[in-house]
């Protein structure tokens, strides 16, 4: 049996332009009810909520356009710390993207693996290491950083550009 498929709605939110996709039912069919959807109540007022489900979005976005380079985006947000920052100390990069440090370790051990980065001893304090990008790192990041302008040419695409900037404007203050 050929499956119907419902066009997508589009909703204006913000002078903001948002489609979602046809509700669908449980078995992939469309929706028996489809003028009735499920309403969120006080959630579409929330700031949080929104920035939520947009950061899924990114997320997904991110990984999907960067799954050629294997390459998350936490791992991608630290080796442009250590390129654009050489010698940093693990616990500075921990800090300043607010990655717990035996989360860091972890992180910085596959890295390691992959031949991207390189931990040496500090040479202000022995009891912390150095972060450098090795130079296959520099050659990866350089190839990762490519394929973040394309995911960032995704985000305008979905948001618009303009919207991008502002957005963009709101959040340096978290950053």
């Amino acid at each position: 049996m050929a499956r119907k498929q419902q066009a997508s709605r589009k909703t204006i939110r913000g002078g903001v332009a948002i489609r979602r996709p046809a509700a669908r039912s449980a078995n992939g069919g469309a929706h028996v009810a489809a003028e009735r959807e499920i309403g969120l109540d006080a959630l579409a007022g929330h700031a949080g909520y929104a920035v939520r489900r947009f950061q899924l979005w990114i997320f997904q976005d991110f990984i999907k356009t960067l799954a050629e380079a294997d390459i998350r985006p936490t791992q991608y947000s630290v080796m442009t710390v250590i390129g654009a920052n050489p010698g940093l100390s693990q616990m500075a990069v921990a800090k300043r993207l607010g990655i717990e440090r035996a989360r860091l370790v972890h992180l910085l051990d596959s890295l390691e693996r992959r031949n991207l980065v390189s931990r040496s001893a500090s040479a202000t304090d022995r009891r912390s290491h150095a972060l450098h990008l090795t130079a296959s790192g520099k050659a990866a990041l350089a190839q990762f950083k490519r394929l973040a302008a394309q995911h960032e040419r995704h985000v305008a695409e979905k948001i618009g550009e303009e919207n991008r900037a502002r957005l963009l404007q709101i959040l340096a203050c978290f950053t």
